[in-house]
């Protein structure tokens, strides 16, 4: 075999993936959302109102993750749907209130990431994602 299974680029990259999901859980445990719901907030915020399957698109989620968190959110009124036949997304006043208050520990986050990998790992991390998309 040419490589050996601890050289697996996916599992290696999943690895990193849930060591900097552990940094980000502790910032955002207090406001009782995931990684993936604050980042559907996080994009509601830059998109404005946006259908659902382009929330999935843009963060590169299932379906059903998308679907999980939009109901979740939903429920906590972050967010709404419009009525037209193809309902878009928005985020609600409690949602951009929530987006406001999280967005401080979520630099506080990246700054503590950014301070061990620095420059030339975002550089890296940049060229990875551009590479495999």
């Amino acid at each position: 075999m040419k490589y050996e299974t601890h050289q697996c680029i996916a599992s290696r990259l999943r690895r990193l993936s849930r060591i900097a999901d552990s940094y980000l859980r502790k910032e955002l445990a207090a406001f009782k959302i995931t990684e993936n719901q604050m980042n559907i907030l996080i994009l509601l915020k830059r998109l404005v109102k946006v259908e659902q399957g382009i929330i999935g698109k843009k963060l590169v989620l299932e379906r059903s993750t998308v679907s999980r968190g939009v109901k979740l959110l939903e429920k906590r009124k972050y967010i709404k749907r419009t009525s037209e036949y193809r309902p878009e997304i928005e985020l609600t006043s409690t949602g951009v209130a929530m987006v406001q208050k999280f967005m401080p520990f979520w630099g506080k986050f990246m700054d503590e990431l950014y301070d061990k990998i620095g420059t030339t790992g975002m550089k890296h991390l940049e060229e990875l994602e551009n590479k495999l998309i």
